[in-house]
């Protein structure tokens, strides 16, 4: 498969409420993450389970969500990915964010990902 239809699948997966399903498929065990407008760094697949089963605990309901886009550099291996969502978190209300991942993958793993997005109440 080519790192477009890696990545075209991964958001698929997603989309039909099978997160960590394409995260236990895609992401390689010594993956790094890189929350850019904070700078929070995660190393490791298990460090990547807790954020993401921890966003999930924070969401009261998820109203909504979907790919802008997706775009492939084929021969640097790197994906991107457009995305948004409408949901509401515990304790702070709803709010739509956007964010964008940009992922480095070898094979057909994600070995490092970085993730741009608004922050709530930006």
């Amino acid at each position: 498969m080519s790192y477009l239809e890696l990545a075209k699948d991964f958001q698929a997966l997603q989309s039909q409420g099978q997160t960590m399903e394409a995260f236990e498929k895609y992401y390689a065990d010594d993956c790094t993450i890189v929350e850019m407008p904070t700078g929070e760094r995660r190393e490791g697949k298990a460090a990547q389970r807790k954020a993401i089963t921890d966003w999930f605990g924070s969401v009261e309901e998820m109203h909504g969500g979907g790919v802008k886009s997706i775009m492939a550099d084929e021969e640097a291996g790197t994906t991107c990915c457009e995305v948004w969502f409408d949901v509401t978190f515990k304790g702070i209300g709803r709010m739509k964010m956007e964010e964008v991942g940009i992922q480095q993958w070898e094979g057909n793993q994600i070995k490092e990902e970085r993730f741009y997005y608004n922050m709530p109440g930006q």
